[in-house]
């Protein structure tokens, strides 16, 4: 017989609102404890020197993890004037100064040339492997790397606050990848000034947001309340822009068992005025129950993921 897991058997999301100065894997470690859960993960890591939105998988909603790699984000953060750092943030060690304080006329006009496509740097502290090890391990030990500019999109950024002439808040929806570091590092550049992150709280991803969002502390009165249940999202939170099928018992309980079933015409037509651009992936309900993620094919669903749901 095979050893069974420590812990509880916990199936959902919760979508915290991660406090300042707590690593992402920190939070998770917590909220397993919290619910005594045999297994979790998160869906976008969240540096210690930002607050906001960090969506953590629990029991099978770590099946729907890599469907939130692809989500989009919204960040909202400050940029200080006058200062740059080697990391980018307050964290680091100052390496430049200016007396230059970029208007707002200036930044507006200049963030533009910041949306779409755009080719961005990541900063040199960043968890990208360099030979494998870890460029802010590198950077720490005062090796210098040269990171390639990778391809991201941001789809928008706006100006958000100026609360005085040293500090600018700006807030941006953006996809996978992008640094909101490098942002603040390349903006400063182009206006000719000297800047860094003194501020970073994220505000979404994909249907995870500050709406839906609780605290560490407000999780730990209902756990120790008994009302844990009330701090989880459904597993299928993840997948709200993925397609629905809704299926029988007995097609049910085929794909449990790793076995395609067949769809009528009239499905097969629905589901495919659904599916963007080259999307195949399904998700299947028994009632309200998420019971697998599979495949469209030739008039066929074929399974990909199975839920072991009550």
């Amino acid at each position: 017989m095979g050893r069974r897991k420590r812990g509880e058997i916990v199936n959902g999301w919760v979508c915290l609102d991660k406090p300042y100065e707590m690593g992402s894997t920190e939070a998770v470690s917590r909220i397993r404890r919290l619910f005594d859960a045999q297994k979790a993960g998160h869906a976008g890591t969240l540096d210690p020197l930002a607050s906001g939105i960090l969506p953590i998988a629990l029991g099978e909603a770590t099946k729907t993890v890599p469907f939130m790699m692809e989500a989009q984000k919204v960040y909202r953060f400050t940029i200080q004037w006058g200062v740059s750092t080697d990391s980018l943030d307050r964290e680091g060690e100052i390496v430049a100064r200016s007396d230059v304080r970029p208007s707002l006329e200036q930044v507006k006009a200049a963030l533009p040339a910041f949306v779409g496509e755009i080719d961005q740097v990541p900063p040199a502290f960043s968890a990208i492997k360099v030979d494998g090890q870890r460029a802010y391990d590198l950077a720490r030990e005062g090796i210098e790397v040269e990171l390639k500019a990778r391809r991201v999109m941001i789809h928008e950024a706006a100006v958000t606050g100026a609360p005085d002439a040293d500090h600018l808040e700006i807030t941006m929806r953006t996809g996978k990848g992008v640094y909101v570091r490098s942002l603040a590092r390349d903006l400063a550049v182009m206006l000719g000034a000297e800047g860094h992150v003194s501020a970073l709280r994220r505000e979404r991803v994909g249907p995870f947001s500050v709406e839906n969002a609780v605290t560490l502390d407000s999780l730990e009165e209902m756990v120790h309340s008994g009302a844990a249940s009330e701090g989880l999202l459904p597993v299928a939170t993840a997948l709200d822009d993925i397609p629905e099928l809704a299926v029988t018992d007995q097609d049910a309980f085929s794909l449990r068992q790793g076995r395609p079933i067949v769809l009528l015409p009239r499905q097969v037509e629905t589901l495919k005025g659904q599916l963007k651009g080259d999307a195949r992936t399904v998700s299947v309900f028994l009632g309200q129950t998420l019971v697998a993620l599979g495949q469209l094919r030739a008039g066929r669903l074929e399974p990909d993921r199975v839920f072991n749901l009550p």
